[in-house]
């Protein structure tokens, strides 16, 4: 594997057990991961700073290991602790911003040979399998450290990228815009009895129960107000086009009930 047999020869003083070349395996799994390692032990240093090397002391506790890590483009700290259990390696790789944690167990005379530690090629076999299975089990999904935009490939970059709709939050339509309610489009009597209360605006065209005075006895295609109104208003009164809300009958004789006698608010008072 490219780099770990560097790593492993600069380390190899250090490398006295099976256990040493486990650890110094997983550590190298986190650095292709994208983490860069900035000390051992649990305790920040000042020496600390990100690299891709071991510490020098890596390998004094052989009882619990304990390195940290961080991401290449973060400051995120991960703790990585690794605990000895009979011919086994626990591991555990702690995000410590939010306590999430991965872990691993190894078995170490599944992946070492404890009897021949003095060269790369000869203290490691089936490299591949390991190699997966640190990958799967220990690194936090994706395999890798979390990247900066300026690092995710243009795929990653549009597919994180949300439209309206994939708005998780976002209330969709009842019904497309333009539409009508289905209720409004299958509603015929007898059905429809009583439809003109679940459509107050008379989008069916049949009227709804808000009085329009246009619509009333009146079509509302002949009444241009800016003609003028008989003994009302005077032609060019209202613009053309502009809003006109009419303030009487029209025309004065048109069948129908009439808005202007409707009963005033409280007509129903006694003290009127």
């Amino acid at each position: 594997m490219a780099g770990l047999e560097v790593l492993y020869t600069c380390f190899a003083d250090s490398i006295t057990c099976a256990n040493d070349a486990v650890v110094c395996f997983v550590h190298w799994e986190l650095i292709k991961g994208g983490y860069r390692c900035i000390g051992s032990g649990d305790e920040a240093r000042t020496s600390d700073k990100k690299s891709e090397l071991l510490p020098s002391d890596w390998s004094s506790n052989k009882e619990l290991y304990t390195l940290r890590y961080k991401p290449a483009d973060s400051d995120t700290l991960f703790m990585l602790k690794g605990i000895p259990i009979d011919a086994a390696l626990l591991f555990n790789f702690m995000n410590t911003s939010n306590q999430k944690v991965f872990d691993l167990v190894v078995n170490i005379s599944d992946y070492v040979v404890a009897e021949q530690l003095q060269t790369f090629d000869s203290a490691y076999k089936d490299v591949s399998s390991f190699s997966q299975k640190v990958r799967s089990q220990l690194l936090p999904p994706q395999d890798a450290a979390p990247r900066s935009s300026q690092q995710r490939s243009p795929t990653e970059t549009q597919r994180d990228r949300r439209t309206p709709d994939s708005d998780p939050l976002r209330i969709p339509h009842r019904h497309p815009p333009g539409t009508r309610p289905h209720w409004l489009r299958s509603a015929e009597p007898p059905v429809a009895v009583g439809g003109a209360d679940l459509d107050p605006f008379g989008s069916r065209g049949r009227g709804g129960m808000i009085l329009d005075p246009l619509r009333s006895g009146y079509p509302r295609s002949g009444f241009d107000p800016s003609s003028g109104i008989p003994d009302i208003l005077p032609p060019g009164a209202v613009p053309p086009g502009a809003r006109f809300d009419p303030f009487g009958p029209i025309p004065r004789h048109r069948p129908g009930p009439d808005p202007d006698h409707m009963p005033p608010p409280g007509y129903d008072d006694m003290f009127m």
